[in-house]
């Protein structure tokens, strides 16, 4: 006598990457990130690459090393991700998905901690220029980043846009570039990721 087992197979397990718990779903419509979410996302990224001169390929590291690389699968797609952003030279039109949009804020914030003692010298820096009436180009670590940040912005971004005209003289850029300094601080402490991550969307939903 002979019997017949149907074996049916094990259903992927959906659960999303250990470093995406504890950054909740937002309601969206059609899962589509706002401009604001999109626009803040690369400039903080951009800040990075400002950072550090391997910040570009350090991100495609840090999402390997945190079980992403499903999500963002290789230099194309971040570049395709990033473009999403509505400033850029080669906007692109696709939306920023949710689990895209919370991949970034947990390589940002990984990256963010590792990078903590030089952005936390930079900031310092800073104040105590200020405070003596000094301009910030004279530190050069300082004046390094600031000079990299504006680069980057100006090769990477469309001139033509409102958003990127606000931004053409050196100290606005300036100004933006420590702002965002002081943003990857805030995503170095308890609780960054979702705190960057509910800030994303104030006001927008």
């Amino acid at each position: 006598m002979s019997a017949s087992v149907s074996v049916t197979p094990p259903i992927p397990s959906s659960a999303p990457p250990v470093s995406l718990e504890g950054l909740p779903d937002i309601e969206l419509t059609q899962d589509a990130c706002p401009r604001r979410a999109r626009q803040q996302l690369d400039l903080i990224l951009l800040a990075i690459e400002a950072l550090d001169l391997g910040g570009s390929e350090a991100i495609l590291i840090v999402a390997e090393e945190l079980d992403l690389q499903e999500i963002i699968k290789n230099r194309v797609h971040l570049w395709q991700i990033r473009s999403t952003n509505p400033l850029r030279k080669f906007s692109q039109r696709r939306p920023l998905k949710q689990v895209e949009a919370k991949s970034l804020v947990a390589i940002i914030c990984y990256i963010a901690r590792r990078l903590t003692v030089v952005i936390r010298q930079l900031l310092l820096v800073e104040q105590q220029l200020k405070d003596k009436g000094l301009p910030p180009e004279q530190n050069f670590r300082l004046a390094e980043y600031l000079l990299r940040f504006r680069s980057h912005f100006r090769q990477r971004m469309n001139p033509r846009r409102a958003g990127v005209m606000a931004y053409s003289e050196d100290e606005k850029l300036n100004a933006l570039a420590l702002q965002l300094l002081e943003q990857l601080l805030f995503c170095t402490g308890t609780a960054g990721a979702q705190r960057l991550w509910v800030s994303l969307f104030d006001g927008e939903v």
